[in-house]
C-alpha cells in the first residue's frame, strides 16, 4: 500500500479518537464523570485538534499522489470514502450537541448517498470516479466550517477574557459566523451534488 492510500487510512482511524473527544459517554447508564467532565471543559479542543489533522491528510495524500504518479482506482475510493466518514461523523455528532440542525445534516448525507450510488454505478461499467474539483471544493466549505464551529466555544472564551463591551453581541457574532460558514457548505453540497447527477445521468439510462 502506498504512502497516499496509507494517509486516506489514518484519517478514517482518526474518526473514533475525534468522536472520543467530542461527546461525553453516556452507555445505559454507564457515565464517567471525571472523564465527563475534562471532555465537556476541553474535548472539543482536542477533538478539532485531531480534526484539523486529518483534514490535512486529504490535502497531502493527494499532492502526494499526483506528484508522484501513485494515484490508484484503490487511492480514489479511499480517500472519497475516507472524506465522507470524517465529515458524516463529526456533523452527526454536533447535531447530537446540539450546535447544529438534523435537516441540514441530513442535506449533506443524502447527497453523499447520491454520489455513492452514482460511483457504483460507474463502477459496474468498469469505471472507477474521482473526485471532481467542485467536490473538492465542497469537502474544504465541509471542513472549514466543522473547524470553525469545532473552536467556536474557545473563540467565544477568549473573547469574554479579553473584551470589555458587549459580550452577548460579541457572542452572538461569533456563532453568525459559524452559521454563515456552515449554510456555504450546504449550499456547496448541494451544487456539487447537482453537478454530479447532471454529468453522470447516463449511468440512470436503461442500457439496451
Amino acid at each position: 500500500m502506498n504512502l497516499p492510500n496509507k494517509l486516506s487510512l489514518l484519517r478514517i482511524i482518526l474518526i473514533p479518537i475525534t468522536l472520543l473527544f467530542m461527546l461525553p459517554i453516556s452507555i445505559y447508564g454507564f457515565e464517567p464523570t471525571a472523564w465527563n467532565t475534562f471532555i465537556n471543559d476541553y474535548g472539543m479542543y482536542i477533538a478539532a485538534i485531531v480534526f484539523v489533522i486529518a483534514s490535512l491528510t486529504d490535502l497531502v495524500d493527494g499532492k502526494i499522489a499526483r506528484k508522484y504518479n501513485l494515484i490508484t482506482n484503490l487511492g480514489k475510493f479511499l480517500d472519497s470514502l475516507a472524506d465522507k466518514m470524517l465529515v458524516i461523523s463529526v456533523l452527526i455528532a454536533l447535531v447530537d450537541l446540539g450546535r447544529i440542525s438534523s435537516v441540514w445534516v441530513a442535506i449533506i448525507v443524502l447527497r453523499e448517498f447520491m454520489v455513492t450510488g452514482i460511483r457504483l454505478m460507474a463502477s459496474q461499467n468498469g469505471v472507477v470516479m474521482a473526485a471532481e474539483m467542485i467536490g473538492k471544493i465542497k469537502t474544504v466549505t465541509q471542513m472549514v466550517a466543522i473547524t470553525y464551529l469545532m473552536f467556536e466555544s474557545l473563540l467565544i472564551k477568549v473573547i469574554h477574557h479579553f473584551a470589555s463591551c458587549n459580550l452577548e453581541n460579541l457572542t452572538s457574532v461569533v456563532q453568525y459566523i459559524g452559521d454563515g460558514l456552515f449554510l456555504i457548505c450546504v449550499i456547496m453540497t448541494i451544487i456539487s451534488g447537482m453537478d454530479y447527477l447532471l454529468h453522470n445521468s447516463n449511468y440512470f439510462k436503461e442500457s439496451k
